[in-house]
């Protein structure tokens, strides 16, 4: 393994879309599959107004405060060689207080299609660093807190929360739910999956998970481009983008690949986000990683960050 001085470079091209508009195209029951996959549907529009009120603090002092409060550090890796070579990001971040870890919905918007780059979200937001998130906007179900604010209570997998304290653990949602969680001291869950780190140990049988079946969502399996968040101990969180499908630069990752990149981190939980196309690391004003060889973005729907 070897590691080099970041890069920051970034090219721009391509539209929005994605595997959304592969769906719009795929025919069959196409008003159904519009209205579901492709339509914005948006359920709370000036989403940072509800965390400000949450708060009682305006977007920008939070984004502020953040700022002051967290250390980010990113480089690049690489293992292997010729068809079997791996490049990856890491960024280790300190936080001030487990509020710092802050979250924000493409558009400002929560709702269902409402999709936007990484990178201009963070930009909206006034971010240092930012990853993307669950893609929750693609699917109808999972508990969705973000900054402490409850927007989405249909719990159906395995999810990852994040506390005030800014500690990380595994949880069932459908074990519980949003408002127990907000009163709890919730302050961010993810829901994609699967967690891949435990008790600083990856989990078994990960490479063998499906997360959503739907169309256009299928499986998670094989080597692939990966987005993932771990926790070293409190307020000290690792994430990794993995590229992948690029012939010479990056193949991608495994699963239980992933899971090993993190226990070499020291995580003692770590989680699987959306990856594919949707794998961004942003740092800096400019993209890290190099999303599928090409330089170009994929539309989600969220992001994590911080100011």
């Amino acid at each position: 393994m070897t590691n080099s001085p970041l890069k920051r470079t970034m090219t721009r091209r391509g539209v929005l879309g994605g595997a959304v508009a592969v769906m719009a195209a795929a025919g069959g029951g196409t008003a159904w599959a519009l209205d579901r996959f492709v339509i914005e549907h948006a359920e709370v529009s000036a989403a940072s107004s509800q965390w400000a009120t949450a708060s009682g603090t305006p977007q920008a002092t939070l984004n502020a405060a953040t700022a002051s409060g967290t250390t980010v550090s990113v480089t690049q890796h690489t293992s292997g060689s010729g068809s079997n070579l791996v490049t990856y990001y890491v960024a280790e971040l300190g936080l001030g207080q487990g509020t710092d870890l802050r979250a924000a919905f493409a558009k400002d918007t929560f709702g269902e299609n409402i999709i936007q780059y990484t990178s201009a979200m963070a930009q909206a937001n006034g971010a240092r660093w930012a990853i993307n998130g669950d893609y929750y906007g693609f699917r109808d179900t999972g508990i969705v807190i973000r900054n402490g604010v409850a927007f989405r209570d249909k719990g159906a997998r395995g999810g990852l929360l994040m506390q005030r304290d800014g500690t990380l653990r595994l949880y069932d949602e459908t074990a519980t739910n949003a408002t127990q969680l907000v009163a709890d001291g919730a302050w961010q869950t993810l829901s994609f999956g699967p967690g891949i780190v435990n008790g600083g140990k990856a989990v078994s049988g990960i490479d063998d998970v499906e997360v959503d079946t739907n169309v256009g969502n299928h499986s998670i399996q094989g080597t692939q481009p990966r987005t993932g968040i771990g926790m070293v101990s409190a307020n000290r969180l690792v994430a990794v983008v993995a590229d992948g499908r690029a012939a010479g630069y990056s193949r991608g990752v495994t699963m239980t690949e992933f899971a090993a990149i993190f226990v070499g981190l020291g995580a003692q939980v770590a989680y699987n986000l959306d990856g594919g196309g949707s794998s961004v690391m942003y740092y800096e004003g400019a993209l890290v990683n190099n999303p599928l060889g090409k330089g170009s973005e994929r539309g989600t729907s969220d992001i994590l960050y911080v100011g």
